[in-house]
Parts: structure tokens; sequence; C-alpha cells
């Protein structure tokens, strides 16, 4: 049922490693509307990522590819350095393995999202964030790249042609200037589920969300994201639901450009 305002929800899935498991991908998946796969690079590996994209399938979610630093010891979460075309290469090469697999599963890549420290980088660097875009560009135009709301990445994707969707982060604490908090802090995550469905609303409809300061950000998304790998995550995203639904709002995938 389509209520008067939607949302898409969106959840990082995939990050188990062969036999060390990461998240509750079988519970969380059929209670978000869009998953971006880790490639491989940060987290994830072949048979994961097979397995991952034909939960989301089965659960009518849309397939999106997460890309990021090839940083398996560090989850993605430290910046690395390199050189502009070698970042580019690694994550096509990434994007086009989700991508393969999303073919061979019956669907079409939906999206791509950044992760980790390659996410923040692209948010604040024109550099990083032009490389982003022109890698997901060159899988396809079709794909919806999906960026923090108000940073240089969602210019940088308008600019290669591509659609775009603002996203906001429920479960993180939020900076004065509409950054993510660093999690190198203990009040990064949020972990109870009232509050991340609250905080979801206030995002959806209100366009806005308190930081740790008091002060409030204004922000426009069409996304909101839930990490996978946060323990309570299935319980944040039911939760959620609840929330957005009581409020009048749908969740729903990102329309293609």
């Amino acid at each position: 049922m389509r209520l008067p305002m939607d949302i898409d929800l969106n959840a990082d899935v995939g990050e188990s490693f062969g036999p060390w498991p990461m998240g509750d991908d079988t519970r969380l998946i059929p209670l978000v509307s869009s998953v971006n796969v880790a490639c491989g690079f940060h987290a994830g590996d072949p048979a994961t990522i097979e397995r991952t994209v034909r939960l989301a399938v089965a659960a009518g979610a849309a397939v999106g590819a997460h890309p990021g630093y090839p940083d398996l010891g560090g989850f993605g979460r430290r910046e690395l350095t390199m050189p502009a075309a070698e970042l580019e290469a690694a994550i096509l090469y990434q994007v086009a393995a989700v991508a393969a697999f999303a073919r061979d599963a019956g669907v079409e890549l939906h999206h791509v999202k950044a992760h980790g420290a390659l996410y923040n980088a692209a948010a604040r660097d024109d550099a990083i964030a032009e490389t982003v875009a022109r890698a997901a560009r060159r899988w396809s135009r079709d794909v919806v790249l999906y960026g923090l709301a108000g940073s240089r990445l969602l210019d940088a994707g308008r600019a290669a042609g591509l659609a775009v969707a603002a996203e906001a982060f429920p479960d993180r604490a939020y900076e004065a200037d509409g950054s993510l908090r660093s999690r190198s802090r203990p009040d990064a995550m949020l972990t109870d589920s009232a509050t991340v469905a609250s905080r979801a609303v206030s995002m959806a409809r209100d366009r806005r969300i308190v930081a740790v300061d008091g002060s409030t950000v204004e922000l426009s998304a069409q996304t909101l994201c839930l990490h996978g790998d946060t323990p309570g995550a299935a319980e944040h995203a039911a939760a959620v639901r609840a929330a957005l639904e009581a409020a009048g709002i749908g969740v729903q995938t990102v329309a293609r450009g």
C-alpha cells in the first residue's frame, strides 16, 4: 500500500566473510526496500555476495553495490591514499562483481553506495566524489548513486548524469555541520530501537535531526540507512518501519532517474 509520503529504507548487508558471520541478514533484508551488498574489498566474498543477492531478490529489495577501499583488515573504515585511476578501477571492479550476481538472479543493479571511509571521503572531497561517480557511470548510466545528504558526492553524481539519492542515518549521531560523528567516539552509534525509529520519522517527515551539540540539522533525504553490522539491526528496522507507517510514511525503493 502506498502511503501519502514514501521513503526508501536501505541496509548495508553481505558483510560476512568466509566462516566469520556478520549481522543477521536473513531477518534484516525482508524489512528494508533496498540493500547495499559488500563487494569483497572491505567485507564479503563471492559465496556471501551470491547468497545475499538472492535473499534480497526473494524479499523484493532492490540490489545495490557497496564498494569500499581495499581494506579487509580495517573493514574499509581507514582512509587510503590511492591514485584516482587505481581507485576508479577498484570501484568498478567491485560494482561489476555484485552486478553480475544480480543479473544472474534475474535483476539489474539498482544503485551504488560507497562504504565507510570511502563514503565519508567522497562526501567532502570533490576529486574522490568525481572518481566514485565516474566508476558508477562506467558500469551503467541507469544506476542511482546514494550519498550523504548535502554532500559533494551528490553533486558529482548529478554532473556525471546519474540519478542520485540523498541519504540519512537514523542509527548514527550527527555533527552540527551535517557530517556523521566519527566512529572513534563512543556515542557515534545509536543502539536503542525506539530512538532510531523516532529519528527516522524526523528525518523523513520533518527533514531535520538534532546534532550532538543540541543544534538542529536541516536535511532532505530520499533514503534512510541502517547498518547491518550493528547488533539489533533487525529490531531497529522493524521499529523504523512501524514508526514510519504510523506517521503516514511508506517504505518504497528509490525510483531510477
